[in-house]
């Protein structure tokens, strides 16, 4: 049987640049070379693509190893996209954070007709603005936290007003976050008001927009989700952070969480999550696959719903891949499935005419 061409398409423009390095890295090493030839593009922190292509006698790990290490791009030569589809029969986006992970990238897949892993630009998009997200949470029903809406604009124009709004209906401490960023870049915790001025300052550097919650002193809850149609839920994990939030030092520099699988809950605590996970993945029409993150108050074991990350790290370390890992399936396995539930919804599109 012949190869199918698998281009893995790894960095982008966003903050989240070297975590998509890491997570390609950790792909590259572990994909099934027997049953794929890889195509290896890089998108440059300026937009530039880039294709690596391994000097003879190189392994596959000597393209994971330049990514590491940060020379992909000086060993790589420029890219055509309007080449994409002759160089590659499907696509796997290892990609984070805006401009990779928001739908803009899915829609230029959908746009050339070409087959590719995770969700497509409706569920990208929503899960990635973190306030249309809590929009949609909210019509359905879902339980979240109180938070309000921050536009920059209002903000220049009397930031005191602004903060005594924050201050009187969610309170001190309170996240002040960037509506549409991922891997907790730009996130701060705000115990006062000089805090809160300083975060927004941070936050207002990644977004015109965003997203103020009420800190809840709760348990942090990842549930990891595969499937199309029929999505289904690994076993649950937890994070112990090393810091006072889990922040972006202590996802991947530091290193001093603590990830706990399965999750200590209680049953009926852990398949309400489970639940919620899979209603809310399809609620924004998640496809292939997706991290969702509760929190868990740990006086009341109230459940909230927080976010859905439809790229989510893809390291040995990640949770997404842990999580599958622990419910049996390998992460060479757990690549594997998201590449066919790729073609399956690929096949879909294509083919509904026939079925009606």
């Amino acid at each position: 049987m012949d190869k199918d061409r698998i281009a893995i398409i790894f960095g982008g423009r966003s903050s989240e640049h070297e975590v998509s390095l890491m997570s390609a890295a950790s792909v590259i090493r572990a994909i099934d070379k027997e049953k794929h030839d890889l195509v290896f593009i890089g998108i440059t922190k300026k937009g530039r693509w880039r294709e690596i292509t391994p000097p003879k006698g190189k392994d596959f790990s000597w393209v994971a190893d330049r990514l590491d290490d940060g020379t992909w791009e000086r060993r790589s030569k420029n890219f055509a996209l309007n080449k994409l589809k002759a160089r590659a029969d499907f696509i796997l986006p290892i990609v984070h954070g805006p401009y990779c992970e928001d739908g803009k990238l899915q829609g230029f897949f959908e746009t050339i007709n070409m087959p590719y892993g995770g969700c497509g630009v409706l569920a990208s998009a929503l899960a990635m603005d973190k306030l249309a997200a809590k929009d949609v949470f909210e019509k359905v029903g879902f339980p979240i936290c109180k938070h309000r809406a921050l536009f920059r604009y209002k903000y220049l124009e009397d930031r005191d007003k602004v903060e005594r709004a924050v201050a009187e209906n969610l309170g001190y401490p309170c996240f002040v976050k960037p509506a549409n960023m991922g891997s907790s870049v730009g996130i701060t915790k705000a115990h006062d008001r000089e805090e809160f001025f300083e975060a927004c300052e941070l936050a207002f550097r990644y977004d015109k927009r965003l997203i103020v919650e009420e800190a809840i002193n709760a348990r942090e809850i990842e549930a990891a989700v595969l499937g199309n149609e029929e999505p289904e839920v690994a076993e649950l994990g937890e994070i112990i952070a090393g810091a006072e939030f889990y922040s972006y030092e202590d996802k991947y520099i530091d290193g001093k969480s603590i990830l706990v699988i399965p999750a200590d809950l209680p049953f009926e605590i852990t398949m309400e999550i489970k639940d919620i996970a899979v209603k809310a993945y399809q609620a924004i029409d998640g496809e292939g696959f997706a991290r969702v993150d509760f929190f868990v108050d740990k006086t009341t074991n109230q459940i909230y719903l927080n976010e859905i990350n439809t790229l989510p790290g893809f390291t040995k370390i990640s949770m997404f891949p842990m999580l599958w890992q622990a419910a049996g399936l390998s992460y060479a396995d757990t690549i594997e499935r998201i590449i066919e539930l790729g073609y399956e919804r690929y096949y879909d599109q294509n083919n509904r005419q026939a079925m009606l």
